[in-house]
């Protein structure tokens, strides 16, 4: 059992971050999902409140960084961004951002916005610490790093994922809010200080009794989310990727107008119907991938803990078909689930893969494959 001694510090909009460029207060999107409407409210709330930008983030949440004027908590909650002032910080919801659109065993659309409703009608999951994070899977694997997740195994039928473990907890389609729920009460009644289900000794004492099949090993993928993508019914998709995760308030109701998104866990957006792309170029959005392999946490100025402004350095290199993360200091925030180059600011320079270099050679190291 982890023993904390310090409160979570989880941003949100009643309790904001305090980071060197002004207040950061951070807004959940369950299942990243997000109307036209709601993108349009985000983006007048960043052009009148912050400093005109939405910023990404690795939990399919947005963020409004420098916000110094009052009136955000309530222009959210006109826009239904914001159902319930309790429980807020607790409503980190993933979901494959696929689903329904390309490929996976079954459609888990809908699963996270009931799974928001029922969350805030609960007012003891109010308790649950900001960093925990509950997860629709549709097959493939690529929501399952959650805290407890339904993972899909058929059309209908799924198996319960404790910290990404297969618990052996087979549950229907139907009931899968219910048990994800009733496991994240357990856990909220008996975590004492754990922050996460894997800093608990015994996950599985989580569980309700019942039957368990034996735990398996399935495999895991994360499928293209930037660039034209056909969907299952012949149609087309498109997913935008914007550099560093970064929008402006224009770029925001550009995508508006291409109806409603689905913001994914790699700082990406998906426009499930589809998009005019040469638009979207001259809005300065990209639908090229390989913009997507590149991440930077927001580096200095706006962080005073950064050693180096990690974006302006970053903005240099090419991931070359790797995913790479650019970090500002040793909590490398914002850095992806996956495999990724990991690359660390420090004085002087960065460590790559563990190995130190000049920040005049970052390119050049990045250019050798694979850890050093």
């Amino acid at each position: 059992m982890s023993s904390r001694v310090r409160a979570d510090a989880c941003p949100g909009v009643f309790a904001t971050h305090d980071a060197a460029d002004g207040p950061l207060a951070r807004v959940r999107l369950p299942g990243g999902v997000v109307t036209a409407d709601r993108l349009r409210a985000l983006a007048t709330c960043a052009e009148d409140l912050g400093d005109g930008d939405v910023h990404l983030t690795s939990r399919a949440n947005v963020q409004l960084r420098g916000v110094r004027r009052p009136g955000l908590a309530a222009r959210l909650t006109e826009a239904g961004l914001l159902p319930s002032p309790s429980h807020e910080r607790v409503r980190n919801v993933l979901a494959s951002p696929l689903s329904g659109v390309r490929g996976g065993l079954a459609d888990v659309r809908g699963l996270s916005t009931t799974l928001d409703r029922e969350l805030c009608a609960r007012p003891s999951l109010a308790e649950l610490p900001g960093r925990f994070l509950f997860g629709f899977d549709d097959g493939r694997g690529d929501v399952v790093g959650t805290d407890v997740c339904w993972r899909a195994v058929g059309p209908m039928t799924g198996v319960v994922l404790l910290a990404g473990a297969d618990s052996g907890w087979l549950v229907s389609r139907d009931d899968a809010v219910s048990a994800l729920l009733t496991v994240a009460e357990t856990f909220a009644r008996t975590r004492g200080s754990a922050w996460r289900i894997g800093e608990l000794d015994d996950p599985s004492a989580l569980l309700p009794d019942g039957p368990r099949e034996a735990p398996r090993e399935r495999p895991t993928r994360i499928d293209p989310t930037v660039g034209r993508i056909q969907r299952d019914d012949g149609g087309e998709a498109v997913g935008v990727a914007p550099r560093f995760g970064q929008l402006t308030a224009a770029q925001l109701r550009t995508l508006a107008d291409f109806g409603d998104a689905v913001v994914t866990p790699w700082r990406s957006v998906l426009l499930p119907g589809g998009a005019d792309v040469e638009r979207l170029h001259a809005a300065g959005l990209s639908t090229d991938p390989a913009t997507a392999e590149l991440s930077a946490c927001i580096g200095a100025p706006g962080c005073a803990k950064s050693l180096a402004d990690v974006r302006s350095d970053a903005a240099t290199l090419v991931a070359d078909g790797e995913r790479v993360h650019v970090s500002g200091c040793a909590r490398r925030c914002g850095r992806p689930s996956g495999a990724h180059r990991d690359v660390v600011a420090e004085p002087g320079g960065y460590r790559v893969d563990g190995r130190w270099t000049p920040a005049s050679e970052l390119a050049d190291a990045l250019a050798r494959k694979g850890p050093s």
